[in-house]
This record gives C-alpha cells, structure tokens and sequence, in this order.
C-alpha cells in the first residue's frame, strides 16, 4: 500500500523513485559499517562487528549483483570476507584458515549470500516500488533524515540476497511477518542505516566515511586480499568436524552458569550417571525442531542415570533466553552461555550435543539434529553407557 503521504512536495512512490535513481548511480562505494545482531526480547546487540568494505556494482553477477570484501576495520590488510561473483571466499583466524566456497558442493535455488549496504538497499527499494506482496510502507521525515519502514505480510519471509526471495521454513518460526526499516541522509538522499527484523533475529548495519565512485571493479580481485600465509580450504572439506570431534575421550570442561531465572547451576551439580549438554541458538531452526523430542527426554530417565541442559549461545539477556524458553514450553534447564565456554567446547555451529558418562568424560558428539535419526542416536548411547 502506497498512501498519498507527502514529502517534500512528493509522494511517497516519488520519493522512493528518487532514492532509488540514486542508488543505481552508486557504482562503487567505500565505507566503514557496523554491524550489529540480537535474538527477539534481546535489549543489547549479542554480536558487533566493525569492518572496512570496498563494494563494486556487478550486473552481470545474477546472485546479488555485486563484487566486495570485507576488511578489518582496525587493520584494512586483514579480509574477513570476500565475494567476486564466481566465489567467496570466509576466513577463520583461529586456525588460519580462508575457505573457499565456488557455490558447486551446496547446490541451492539462490546462494545465501548477504549482499554489501548499498546493493541490499538498492533491492529493497527496487522491490517496494514493483512488489504485489501486501506491503505496508512508512516514511516519515525526522531532524537529518528520513525514516522508511517496509512491513511485509505473508506466510513467508522475505530475504535480501540480491533480489527478494520467499524463504521456505521448515522449522515453523511462527510469525512470517518481514520489516526493514531505512534511514536516509537528507543531504546525499542515499541510505545510510538499515535494520532487519524478522521473528528470529534482529540485525542492524550503519554505514560512515563514505567514498563513492572513485574505485573500479577492473581493479578487483579477491584473491589480492587472501592472506599469504592462511592455508587455502574448499568448501565441504570437513575440517570444521574434526576439530569438535578432537574433544571426545577427554573430560568435559567444568563450567558454571546461570537459568533464565539467573540461578547458578555448574557441570559438577549434575550428578547423574549421564548427562547431556546442548549447545543452541534461539535462532536456529533445527534447535527449535529437537525442543519436543528433549522435552520427553528428560522426563524418561530416572534423575539419578540421566540429566540435560540445554546452553543458548546467541541471546544477550535473561529476558530474551526467558522469552524463548516460554514461548516453545522448554520443560529443562536452559542456560546462558559465556565466551568462555564456547571457546572450551569449540563450537562453531548449532546445534552441537555432547553426551558425557559418570566420570565426565565426552563420549559422544552429535553436531546437527535429524528428527528421529538423531533422537535414536541419543537414545542408543545413552543406554548403552546406562548398561
């Protein structure tokens, strides 16, 4: 719906056409961004991240439509990401490590790639102005800039990876209801925030030091930032296993953290002779599809052979782990995690299991949740380290 607001002697479809014209005139653009992420009921950001990026616009790119890379902010030699329409490239510092992912091992029906500030904002507009969807536009005019709130309804969410796309969510997340707000300079018409919110997560990008038009995609290449002494890794490796596989056998690090009624609660205060530890992420579809299958877990066990905890990874509050564990009845301990334990038990992905006999020794990791096939698998150790 496009009211017939005015601003600035325009109408609201006028003025989107003119922040638009002006984001196709941005071919290329260099800036320093920040960005920010947090779980719903959250009221700080869980993950911050500072980067300096130089972004090309690639038409001829059918995935996004543009070429970047990602820099570190403190430190413009050090890349933390980069795309340049054939690959792209993620690093991992912790084991100097750049893995390179040419989109043929994963074959998807778009690449879920996160697109650089001015190529997002661009499809954002492009597809308010030409949408059927049931869209609910606000713009409102403020002290420097100019506030726009793109509400989407529907049984889907919408993602920006290039262009919209109607995410298919196995996981039943609840409301498919998409925002994105934008915040443009009044002077340039350009946009230089935008924040994300979708039933899941919530994710904010603010853009400053803006340079625009003044390097050439000809000059790009990816592989100029890859650093030189990082070992080179194709996607699909596996490396990333076997790392949290090198902790089985060994006795599971003792931690001590707080419910989400900010009660203690330590590895050594369980005192069954099994215990099982998983490490979730309030936004993590397959998380949230084992809730009913470890519901009945903990209650078909005798206290004294078996106890779980489940530890949230990503949420910054107690509100927020509060908020999830009512809405999806969560009947076991749920915990806040530290930095600390993430790092003692190397996670790098959700949801991560760990199974630990009487001693505390890890006898078992399950990285990933299948309905059935995992819940089998958990069930089958379990009692085998029961007998």
């Amino acid at each position: 719906m496009l009211s017939a607001t005015i601003i600035f002697g325009q109408s609201k479809n006028e003025y989107l056409k003119k922040v638009l014209n002006k984001l196709e005139k941005v071919k290329s653009a260099t800036y320093n961004i920040r960005g920010e992420g947090w779980a719903p009921a959250d009221t700080a950001a869980s993950i911050i991240m500072n980067h300096f990026v130089k972004e090309y616009n690639h038409p001829q790119d059918s995935t996004i439509g543009a070429s970047f890379v990602s820099l570190l902010q403190k430190d413009t030699t050090q890349m933390t990401f980069s795309y340049d329409g054939k690959m792209s490239a993620d690093v991992y510092y912790e084991n100097k490590t750049i893995v390179i992912d040419s989109f043929m091992v994963k074959r998807a029906p778009f690449r879920v790639l996160t697109p650089p500030f001015f190529s997002r904002t661009k499809n954002i507009f492009r597809y308010a102005l030409e949408t059927k969807d049931s869209i609910l536009i606000k713009i409102e005019e403020q002290k420097e800039s100019v506030y726009c709130r793109f509400t989407i309804f529907g049984n889907k969410q919408v993602e920006f990876f290039g262009k919209a796309y109607y995410i298919e969510n196995p996981y039943d997340f609840g409301d498919a209801t998409s925002k994105y707000e934008i915040w443009i300079d009044k002077s340039t018409d350009l946009p230089y925030k935008v924040r994300r919110e979708m039933s899941t997560d919530i994710s904010v990008e603010t853009i400053s030091n803006v340079s625009l038009n003044k390097i050439k995609i000809e000059d790009f290449k990816a592989s100029n930032y890859f650093q030189p002494d990082y070992k080179l890794v194709a996607y699909g490796e596996g490396n990333k296993k076997q790392k949290e596989n090198s902790l089985i056998g060994k006795k599971a690090p003792n931690w001590a953290l707080v419910d989400t009624n900010n009660k203690p609660l330590s590895l050594n205060a369980l005192k069954s002779k099994v215990v099982m530890i998983q490490f979730t992420s309030v936004s993590c579809g397959p998380c949230r599809v084992s809730i009913p299958f470890l519901n009945k877990l903990t209650s078909a066990y005798n206290k004294k052979d078996f106890d779980f905890a489940a530890i949230e990874c990503t949420a910054n509050s107690l509100r927020a782990l509060q908020f999830y564990q009512n809405k999806n009845a969560i009947n076991y301990k749920f915990l806040k995690s530290t930095k600390a334990v993430l790092k003692d038990y190397e996670i790098v992905s959700f949801p991560m299991f760990f199974i630990l006999d009487k001693n505390r020794v890890i006898k078992k990791t399950i990285n990933g949740y299948g309905q059935t096939t995992t819940d089998k698998e958990i069930r089958d150790t379990i009692d085998k380290l029961l007998k």
